[in-house]
């Protein structure tokens, strides 16, 4: 399991014509933006290793965590984290847990964060999404459990 984890200012995630999921953390402050992308061999284990590891990694204000400060996560599925761009000039997406296996561990690192509470917003699972954020620092850092 991966993710993209972004210290921001503000982000959000729409669909079509409305916006599924935003944070917008006070002034000053900072929330954290996490593409998840789930590979075959993922399970529910992992998906709590994942979401423990954002919720303290040490990368917002005076190197606090989001449990520390309380800050907001935007949580969005991204399965092109394991595209393999390795040969030729298209991608390979074979690496990529199907939709059946990737949902459910999407869902569970959200519910994981909740329950180490997190307030948590997602977009949704394979839609076509506008993801809109404001990147500070910028920071951002590939996790793999």
């Amino acid at each position: 399991m991966r993710a993209l984890v972004q210290r921001v200012t503000s982000a959000s995630v729409r669909v079509g014509d409305g916006v599924v999921g935003r944070i917008h953390p006070p002034t000053g402050s900072h929330g954290l933006l996490v593409l998840v992308g789930v590979t075959h061999s993922d399970d529910d284990e992992k998906a709590t290793l994942l979401a423990r590891k954002i919720w303290h990694m040490r990368i917002l204000e005076d190197e606090k965590s989001a449990a520390d400060l309380g800050a907001p996560i935007l949580l969005i599925s991204q399965f092109t984290l394991y595209g393999d761009t390795v040969k030729g000039r298209r991608p390979s997406w074979t690496q990529a847990a199907p939709r059946p296996v990737a949902e459910p561990l999407v869902e569970s690192v959200a519910a994981a964060l909740l329950d180490l509470g997190a307030t948590v917003e997602t977009g949704r699972f394979g839609e076509h999404m506008h993801v809109e954020s404001v990147n500070d620092g910028p920071i951002s850092l590939l996790v793999e459990v």
